[in-house]
């Protein structure tokens, strides 16, 4: 567990004497020395597997060093030292992404490609015990299912062709790491619940793009295809938020109904704006909204602390 604590405010206070905030600020000192050395190790492996795969310039090489880097934040992570914890992780991840892309040139970007790193990715997740890898192995099976980002110039972009399924698959995965989580050890509960929030952004994305495209289904009938209206995709997301923050409220789970209320207002404004377009009243009026929105959940906050 980490705490942060003001040690000039608590020894102002007369909470601590002058010895306590001595011994606090060394031992402040000595972790924050060791962190700094774990994140310069930990950049300077990068360094070295990013020089070695320019070299040799192959995803075979990608995975290669991908499994060399991971073995060896595994092999850190389970020497149970605390003092190289960080450096475990930055390695861990170092190599996994290396080697999760190094498989999906090799298979060239196909679906398997995509599933077999989602399970590669959920069993480091469990026998690593880390939430990130659990994160990324949710957004794996979600490049499995035809979701992708990207950036170029000032534009970001995110791209789900088949929203339904995207929100049908999610929600199930969601539901069943949350209820996992109940029933599993402390040690891999936090794994998932790390992979059920994951999955729950995914589900709001797959709504996101469903609320502006809609979707066509690619059905066998004499209708030919059918066409999942935007206004569908809306109305459902609309009563799929206010449901879920409820339930969140009755269940003291903070971390949901915050979610709930960030996709809530980015669901208005997606709406506000396609549907009125950018002008000074239009802004105006949704400045105000998110001004409100803030407070609203500041006080929810407060009151839950």
């Amino acid at each position: 567990m980490k705490v942060t604590l003001d040690l000039t405010a608590l020894r102002e206070a007369g909470d601590i004497n002058q010895t306590e905030f001595d011994k606090l600020a060394a031992l402040g000192a000595r972790a924050t020395g060791s962190l700094a050395f774990n994140i310069l190790i930990g950049f300077g492996v990068i360094a070295v597997s990013g020089a070695a795969l320019a070299l040799v310039p192959h995803p075979l090489m990608a995975a290669i060093l991908g499994v060399s880097v991971a073995a060896a934040g595994m092999a850190t992570l389970y020497s149970g030292s605390r003092q190289w914890l960080v450096l475990g992780n930055i390695c861990l991840l170092a190599g996994m992404l290396l080697l999760s892309g190094g498989l999906v040139l090799l298979l060239n970007g196909s679906t398997l490609a995509f599933a077999l790193v989602t399970l590669m990715l959920a069993v480091t997740a469990v026998l690593t015990r880390s939430g990130l890898m659990a994160a990324c192995a949710v957004l794996a099976l979600g490049s499995a299912l035809g979701a992708r980002s990207g950036y170029f110039h000032a534009t970001y972009m995110l791209r789900i062709d088949e929203p339904m399924l995207t929100i049908a698959v999610f929600s199930v995965v969601a539901l069943a790491l949350y209820y996992l989580s109940r029933f599993e050890r402390a040690q891999l509960s936090h794994v998932a619940v790390i992979g059920a929030r994951t999955a729950i952004v995914l589900v709001n994305f797959g709504f996101w793009i469903g609320s502006l495209w809609g979707e066509r289904l690619e059905l066998a009938s004499a209708a030919g295809p059918l066409r999942v209206p935007a206004s569908a995709f809306s109305v459902a997301w609309a009563l799929a938020l206010l449901g879920t923050a409820l339930w969140a409220v009755r269940a003291n789970r903070r971390w949901v109904v915050n979610v709930a209320t960030v996709f809530g207002a980015i669901h208005f404004y997606t709406q506000w704006f396609e549907h009125l377009g950018a002008t000074p009243g239009t802004v105006l009026v949704a400045g105000l909204v998110a001004l409100g929105i803030a407070l609203v959940l500041r006080t929810f906050n407060k009151a839950a602390t």
